[in-house]
């Protein structure tokens, strides 16, 4: 008797592994959506949809859901499929330097358990989507280096854990939106070789856990807000190529200072921040280089 009720176990414990190892045909169907409309065949690692969809490289499955698609430096082609949006439990999305053109489908914004969006490195144009501060669990925007347009949507404001927002080198416009200054995780900020214009928002001066501004290559004009400088954890500061008052920031620019970086237009030529000296001295720490390590984002 115990044999028979060992042998039953056994078979529901390889049933229900089987179960959680397969995701439905709405999501299987969605990964092949991807593969198709990205020229999967081409990929450098591609998939065998003959096989097992948990034998797919890059993805992974939890309690028979697809919770993270990681991509990256995959050749990956053409564009990302509205049907996206069917992957209701993903967290990860990891696309970034890729060869990607066309718009970032709406309907990402509807996948609320995401905490990583990156596809930094691709060909993407269209705007940021609107609803993007639906993603209430997003830690990480990263769509570096694309050719992005509009402006940023003043719904960012309401993804309250963003810890890092890096939509530097693309061709997005209009005014630093006030609300930014909400967001009180976030930790870089990277914004430069765009169009932005105006003033910087004193309400930058809010976030306290702040490590990175880049603001660099902008038509952004006024008067810096000196209270920037206190920010408790700030190391990195570009503010060079812009608009800036620079008698202003001149005389805003504290004598001692933690940053680590801190690039701007010549003012004059005998002003110096000492403790920038030696980090000077490396050229190759002169840039903040967007990093890409997936260092438990999720």
């Amino acid at each position: 008797m115990r044999l028979v009720r060992a042998t039953y176990l056994i078979i529901f414990l390889l049933s229900s592994s089987s179960i959680f190892a397969n995701i439905s045909e709405l999501e299987k169907q969605t990964l092949i959506d991807l593969y198709d409309s990205t020229k999967g065949q081409q990929w450098t690692n591609s998939w065998d949809l003959s096989k097992k969809v948990d034998t797919w490289q890059g993805v992974s499955i939890k309690n028979g859901k697809v919770v993270s698609i990681t991509l990256m430096n995959n050749n990956l082609m053409g564009s990302l499929p509205a049907s996206i949006g069917n992957l209701k439990s993903l967290q990860v999305l990891n696309l970034a330097f890729n060869k990607i053109h066309g718009e970032i489908p709406d309907s990402i914004t509807t996948l609320a358990e995401l905490h990583v969006l990156r596809l930094g490195k691709n060909n993407i144009t269209g705007s940021i989507p609107e609803k993007i501060g639906d993603l209430k669990k997003l830690v990480i925007l990263d769509l570096f280096s694309n050719d992005v347009s509009g402006s940023i949507p003043k719904s960012l404001a309401k993804a309250k854990r963003l810890k890092v927002v890096s939509i530097s080198d693309n061709n997005i416009s209009g005014r630093i939106p006030n609300e930014i200054g909400s967001l009180e995780h976030l930790e870089r900020l990277e914004l430069a070789d765009n169009n932005f214009f105006g003033d910087v928002p004193d309400s930058i001066s809010k976030l306290s856990n702040l490590q990175i501004l880049v603001l660099a290559e902008n038509r952004l004009s006024g008067e810096f807000p000196a209270t920037v400088f206190s920010l408790p954890n700030l190391k990195v500061l570009q503010l060079q190529k812009n608009r800036f008052d620079k008698e202003v920031l001149q005389n805003s620019i504290p004598i001692q200072t933690d940053l680590a970086l801190f690039d701007f237009d010549d003012v004059e030529e005998n002003f110096k921040v000492n403790n920038f000296e030696e980090f000077y001295k490396n050229k190759d720490s002169r840039m903040a280089d967007t990093k890409f390590e997936d260092d438990n984002d999720n």
